[in-house]
């Protein structure tokens, strides 16, 4: 998998940090858009060990939604677990109109002396959410509530 591509973008939300990630493959994006949320939390994101595994199962009818649905679950284990997750490995396919992900997840718990923190990401929120397919892969936009 080719390195994550994301960046920020000002002036979008007052309350919010909105970015675009992109890439190659559907896999390649929702790892960019996955790094650039857990990046919005921790300054250092090589700074996190993977010590701690989660796998992570989704079905959604919408690919844009997987997205989503991807993105909250991160948010899931941050608020409920303090866990802070890269995805290591995952695969999207389709089946019977439906659009699995399969993912792996690794990561530590919440260190304040060890992570620099950010901001906390309260939601992915559906204002402006988008994926597309474009003419060399695939772009998301992503508007997080912190």
């Amino acid at each position: 998998m080719s390195s994550s591509a994301y960046r920020y973008l000002d002036d979008v939300a007052t309350a919010d940090i909105a970015f675009e990630a992109e890439g190659d493959s559907l896999e390649e994006v929702f790892v960019a858009a996955a790094e650039a949320t857990m990046n919005v939390m921790i300054e250092d994101l090589s700074a996190l060990s993977p010590s701690q595994g989660r796998t992570i199962d989704l079905e959604n009818t919408e690919l844009d939604m997987l997205l989503f649905d991807l993105l909250q679950e991160l948010i899931y284990y941050k608020d409920a677990e303090q866990l802070l997750l890269r995805i290591t490995d995952i695969s999207v396919a389709e089946r019977e109109g439906a659009y699995l992900l399969r993912a792996r997840a690794a990561g530590e718990k919440l260190d304040l002396h060890r992570h620099e923190q950010r901001v906390d990401v309260k939601a992915v929120t559906l204002h402006r959410f988008s994926l597309k397919r474009t003419g060399d892969g695939w772009k998301a936009f992503v508007i997080l509530d912190v």
